[in-house]
């Protein structure tokens, strides 16, 4: 198909890098030299970086966890659990470390950064107990962690959108961690892969409909088939039948993404049940074109972010 991109990121298509999950090993192995790359020289000025554990759910294995804290802190700050994006297949502390960074920096708040186990080799619900894990052992510890425990959300982009959104599902429903917000970014919500846009776009650079069908395939599991009338809403955030109660949330799509229609719809939902939810689609753009992170439709998304996220952590009244 042809697509009306932005003209600024039309220029730069040539340049970005390939994705190919249907080989996790090798993607993992691409991933880490070009992440390494990113970082080696990043600023961290300011931000106190440490690493922790947390302890995995049921018995399962600790969660590497990575603080951010402003140095220059004083007193209780807001808190964000951040869920790093890939497909459930890549992605750990590492890829998310600048943004995370950046977040730390700009807002003057708390992020810890979840390394939830991957997929195939970790289907369903692992991944997802892992972030639940993540942002219990976070609550709990707000007060050594210097977080004010009434300005605690939780965000992820992609496949971190969606253990996001499950998180703040099983948090109503278990009467868990108080979140004052929601931050998905470009979610992937719902397995059945029917929406328009999933239909359309099976041919969208860095992520496609195919992509998204083997995404879910890995994730799934053997127990679980994608489509099917027993997946659970924690697992698939679309399936869950009551949106009342969840904590207001913000939600990003890109207009050239398959998972655009998901994202929309479940914003429309969140309204319907009474959830204050801000939707923000961005023209032009395609999932992962934010890798051109300096053309002038992302520096806007970036902005909007920070903006949203402030208000919605209450960093105004930190002061």
């Amino acid at each position: 198909m042809s697509y009306n991109f932005d003209p600024e990121i039309a220029a730069l298509l040539e340049f970005m890098p390939p994705v190919d999950v249907a080989d996790p090993a090798a993607a993992r192995a691409a991933f880490a030299g070009a992440t390494a790359a990113l970082i080696a020289d990043l600023d961290t000025s300011g931000v106190d970086i440490s690493d922790r554990a947390a302890p995995g759910l049921n018995g399962a294995p600790e969660v590497a966890v990575r603080v951010y804290r402003p140095a220059a802190a004083d007193g209780p700050v807001p808190g964000l659990v951040y869920i790093h994006g890939g497909g459930f297949v890549l992605g750990n502390l590492d890829s998310e470390h600048g943004i995370c960074v950046n977040l730390c920096r700009a807002l003057g708040i708390v992020v810890v950064s979840v390394d939830y186990r991957l997929s195939p080799e970790t289907a369903y619900p692992g991944p997802q107990d892992d972030c639940y894990a993540a942002l219990q052992w976070t609550a709990a510890n707000a007060a050594g962690l210097g977080i004010d425990p009434q300005r605690l959300g939780i965000g992820g982009q992609s496949a971190g959108g969606c253990l996001a959104a499950a998180c703040a599902l099983r948090a109503r429903d278990e009467k868990g961690p108080a979140l004052c917000f929601q931050f998905l970014g470009i979610p992937v919500l719902d397995d059945r892969l029917d929406t328009p846009s999933m239909v359309q776009f099976s041919d969208t650079p860095c992520w496609d409909s195919g992509k998204a069908a083997l995404s879910w395939k890995f994730y799934l599991g053997d127990s679980l088939n994608a489509g099917a009338d027993n997946v659970p809403a924690y697992a698939a955030p679309a399936r869950a039948s009551d949106l009342a109660g969840l904590p207001p949330a913000y939600i990003t799509t890109m207009e050239f993404d398959p998972l655009r229609d998901e994202g929309l719809q479940y914003g429309m939902r969140l309204l319907a049940a009474g959830v204050p939810c801000e939707l923000h689609n961005y023209p032009g753009t395609f999932h992962g074109s934010s890798v051109f992170a300096h053309t002038a439709i992302h520096q806007r998304e970036l902005a909007d972010t920070l903006a949203v996220l402030r208000r919605g952590l209450g960093v105004d009244q930190s002061g």
